[in-house]
C-alpha cells in the first residue's frame, strides 16, 4: 500500500525501517523504506489514500482489499 519510489539499496547503505501505527486500528508494525516490507508480499494492492493517509496493518489491509474487491465487482 505504501507508495515506494525504489527498492534497491546502494552498497553499504543501512536499512531504513520505520515503526508505523495502522491508521485504521492503531496497531504498531514495521516497514522497510526500501520495499522489503511484508505488504510487498500481499496479493492485495490498493492505491494510496487520496487524503494522504498512511499504511494499514496486515489485517486491516486484507479487510480493506476485500471491501474494495466487493465494491468494484458490482
Amino acid at each position: 500500500m505504501t507508495n515506494r519510489t525504489g527498492t534497491d539499496r546502494l552498497p553499504g547503505e543501512v536499512s531504513q525501517s520505520r515503526c508505523l501505527t495502522c491508521q485504521a486500528c492503531g496497531t504498531e508494525f514495521g516497514c522497510d523504506l526500501f520495499g522489503n516490507c511484508w505488504c510487498a508480499e500481499e496479493p492485495a494492492k490498493l492505491p494510496m489514500p487520496a487524503a494522504g493517509g498512511d499504511c494499514l496493518c496486515r489485517d486491516c489491509l486484507r479487510r480493506a482489499a476485500a471491501a474494495h474487491a466487493r465494491a468494484t465487482s458490482m
